[in-house]
């Protein structure tokens, strides 16, 4: 119990610090808390809902990976190096794709309600 505890406090530490440090990743937690209100609102069958849900986390986890990718760059080295720009711009893609599939479920669920 006690490794489970500290697993807790550490990924809460590490949203804590996301959420004061990184514009990005409160702008999607603000964006998911619009899609969710939106989810729970509409008429939407429990599984169209449970996707909405699932896919806005996904894009936090997403953030929080391309946050950590982006430390760890900054960290080994300040300079310009197009490994280093690479690694940040896949982050960065990987954030849009899985907002990408986010937008996706949410037009077919719209879609569907016409």
């Amino acid at each position: 119990m006690n490794r489970l505890k500290y697993r807790i406090l550490w990924s809460w530490s590490g949203c804590r610090d996301a959420w004061i440090n990184e514009h990005s990743f409160r702008t999607w937690v603000w964006a998911n808390l619009a899609s969710a209100g939106f989810a729970l609102w509409l008429p939407l069958e429990t599984g169209e809902r449970a996707l909405i849900l699932a896919l806005g986390v996904l894009v936090l986890a997403a953030e929080l990976f391309n946050t950590a990718i982006e430390r760890a760059v900054d960290y080994t080295s300040q300079e310009q190096h197009p490994l280093a720009g690479q690694a940040k711009d896949a982050g960065s893609a990987g954030v849009f794709v899985t907002s990408l599939a986010a937008g996706v479920a949410w037009l077919v669920v719209l879609v569907g309600m016409v």
